[in-house]
């Protein structure tokens, strides 16, 4: 069997047992055990978090004796390239998270499209969001399967099929703390070959080995109901023909209640395969039992 077909066989399957475990699991869905907006959103890649950042928190609101299943649909519309990716992702009891995730790349100037499936798994080791007195800390992986790969070897990707990103990430919610609305910080360390993503493959003739990245995210709940914050995401430079810059975003997220969210934001890229500023508005919509 090939790469490409493994990946969308473990696509099915994943979203088979997900659905499976929502009709048969005798354990309660998420929906009481946890404060508005405190369970993030979902990021671009799958994983619970912020936009373009994973964080600490699972994809759910689900508590010790409950789980949570979710998808999500996002669109990236910048100068020359549109990113669009969805996915689902299912947290079990407060501890695990496993989502799957497929992104498609289009290149409205010159023409086609890059596809790339992403499983990831994310464990909570320590703390809770909100109530202990550290922050929350998860380990996370992502393993990233690039279906088209005819531009990652163009631009001289050292591995232009697959990739594994790891990360550790810590994130804190202070109840009340900025003039009396809570605040919230994420901070990544991600060891990471990828380029872009891993959209054009994984290390390069620039640099082979993995690297480690600084991701942070800031932001504020205005209400119950609506955030606003701050992306930043620091990118390894391993291709000499593509340069890679930093990405960062400035975003809004209304929330109406635990099974939904809405998320714009204005996002700048940098440079993405040989394409300078990059700038663009992203959105995503999230649904979640």
């Amino acid at each position: 069997m090939s790469v490409n077909s493994m990946s969308h066989l473990l696509l099915r399957i994943s979203q088979y047992l997900m659905g499976v475990s929502v009709l048969f699991s005798p354990i309660t869905l998420a929906g009481d055990g946890k404060i508005v907006a405190t369970a993030g959103l979902t990021q671009v890649e799958g994983s619970g978090g912020g936009g373009l950042v994973p964080w600490a928190t699972l994809s759910g609101y689900d508590t010790r004796d409950q789980i949570s299943v979710g998808a999500f649909n996002t669109q990236v519309n910048v100068d020359d390239y549109r990113l669009q990716s969805w996915g689902v992702n299912a947290s079990f009891y407060d501890r695990i998270e496993v989502s799957v995730a497929q992104q498609t790349f289009d290149l409205t100037t010159l023409g086609g499209d890059i596809r790339q499936n992403i499983i990831g798994i994310k464990t909570r080791l320590y703390g809770d969001v909100v109530y202990s007195q550290w922050p929350q800390v998860s380990l996370g992986v992502q393993y990233k399967t690039l279906l088209d790969e005819g531009v990652a070897k163009a631009v001289l990707a050292d591995k232009s099929s697959r990739g594994t990103d790891i990360y550790l990430a810590m994130t804190k919610v202070h109840l009340g703390l900025i003039c009396g609305y809570n605040f919230v910080w994420n901070l990544n360390f991600r060891a990471t070959q990828a380029n872009q993503m891993g959209l054009l493959g994984f290390g390069g003739d620039n640099n082979k080995n993995y690297e480690l990245m600084t991701e942070a995210s800031a932001g504020i709940l205005l209400n119950e109901h609506v955030a606003v914050g701050l992306e930043y995401r620091q990118k390894p430079d391993n291709l000499s023909l593509a340069k890679e810059d930093d990405w960062k975003d400035a975003f809004i997220t209304y929330i109406p209640n635990k099974n939904m969210s809405l998320t714009l934001a204005w996002a700048e890229l940098g440079t993405i395969a040989g394409e300078a500023d990059q700038n663009g508005w992203y959105f995503s919509l999230n649904a979640s039992l």
